[in-house]
């Protein structure tokens, strides 16, 4: 099995694909025109198809010729609430919609992956599930897939995972990086709604203004990372909505903010959700104000197994030789559902180089409205996920 050669050769039906994806962005857990997309990209493939109960998700099952361990392989399908500004001829037809995350190109890569690992169904020693998730963007879509049973698709839990995700900065294009152990942060919320007096903006005296508590909160929170926490300990804590108010000369009866918590360790995330929650209660009520405030766990960390972020490294080299893969130096604080994946089965995640740029420093970063991802590395990716399997099927 040469998978290069043979993914070279659908390279342009694949790079159509991830273009069409890409004009239909569609957010959250219900995708239907992308589920309609990818049940046509497989058609005629011999695979065994279950559709979502609670989303649209597709998971597609290949039987191989002959006995082995299932391998898992995935790609997430939704887009962000982004208006493009990318430029590229194939924009999003959806206004205020992106795929700014490159989830078109994973898509269409696991597609590819199907259609080189059903070329060669019998010789496959094992069956192959594909994960073709919606929702991973703040929507738990993995969790939704994991309670249907995607896991155990193939009638027993699958043996090992993998899942590749492009890099429209950062990495140089062509490059695949992973690490042993944690690659990326697990993911909580910080909901907080400061509850005071409003009225006339030129008599403060008489209200109980929330707006600058509220602000002192959001500060304190920064304080709160750096003076309580080890600097050994990575934590980030980003507020990335603030609102109050209605016009310039009204005090509101509230301010709202939302912030982003970002962690490694158990240890880490119980001690800033019990600390968090006790500053925000605690700079109100000195103010004489009340605040209600909610800390909500999202994503656990994404944790690569050693052994399997090591197979995907050995793979990588072999496959396309030693420059195309570089180890990640340290973990990421962004967050992923194919955490919980890692958490039930081994496998690894791997971060994959996709920027038009030839010095990825220059690059809109992945969520950016600019956001521009090479397609023309398509074919190497669905040929690492196939190779993947195959030679996980083959260890037995």
């Amino acid at each position: 099995m040469d998978f290069r050669e043979e993914a070279a050769a659908i390279a342009g039906e694949l790079i159509a694909l991830r273009r069409e994806l890409h004009k239909i962005p569609e957010i959250g857990l219900d995708l239907p025109r992308t589920q309609a997309a990818v049940l046509a990209a497989l058609e005629g493939l011999p695979l065994e198809i279950t559709l979502g109960q609670s989303s649209t998700a597709v998971t597609a099952v290949l039987r191989g010729g002959r006995p082995g361990p299932a391998v898992l392989l995935r790609g997430d399908m939704d887009a962000l609430p982004v208006t493009e500004e990318s430029g590229v001829d194939f924009t999003s037809e959806h206004e205020g919609t992106m795929h700014a995350c490159g989830h078109d190109l994973h898509t269409a890569g696991l597609v590819g992956a199907a259609k080189l690992l059903a070329a060669h169904r019998d010789e496959l020693a094992g069956d192959v599930v594909f994960m073709f998730q919606p929702g991973e963007e703040g929507w738990d879509g993995a969790g939704h897939m994991i309670a249907e049973g995607v896991l155990e698709a193939a009638g027993r839990r699958v043996d090992a995972a993998y899942g590749l995700h492009v890099i429209s900065d950062m990495v140089p294009r062509g490059v695949f990086t992973t690490r042993p152990g944690p690659m990326m942060a697990a993911s909580s919320g910080l909901f907080v709604t400061v509850v005071g007096k409003g009225g006339h903006g030129s008599r403060p005296q008489t209200t109980l203004d929330p707006i600058p508590v509220a602000a002192e909160i959001v500060t304190a929170l920064q304080t709160l990372i750096t003076r309580r926490f080890s600097v050994f300990e990575p934590i980030v804590i980003t507020v990335g909505t603030f609102h109050a108010g209605t016009r310039h000369n009204i005090i509101p009866d509230t301010a709202t903010f939302e912030a982003t918590v970002r962690t490694f360790s158990e240890e880490a995330l119980a001690q800033v959700e019990k600390e968090s929650v006790a500053l925000v209660e605690g700079i109100a009520a000195a103010h004489g104000l009340t605040a209600e405030v909610r800390f909500e766990r999202e994503y656990p960390a994404t944790v690569n197994d050693a052994d399997e972020a090591a197979f995907v490294a050995d793979t990588v080299k072999d496959l396309f030789g030693e420059g195309r893969y570089a180890e990640m130096p340290e973990p990421i604080m962004g967050s992923e559902d194919f955490s919980r994946v890692l958490e039930a089965v081994p496998g690894s995640y791997m971060f994959y180089g996709a920027t038009v740029k030839d010095d990825p420093a220059e690059g809109a970063s992945n969520h950016s409205p600019r956001a521009a991802f090479d397609d023309s590395v398509l074919a190497d990716g669905a040929a690492l996920l196939a190779e993947l399997a195959v030679r996980r099927m083959d260890r037995g």
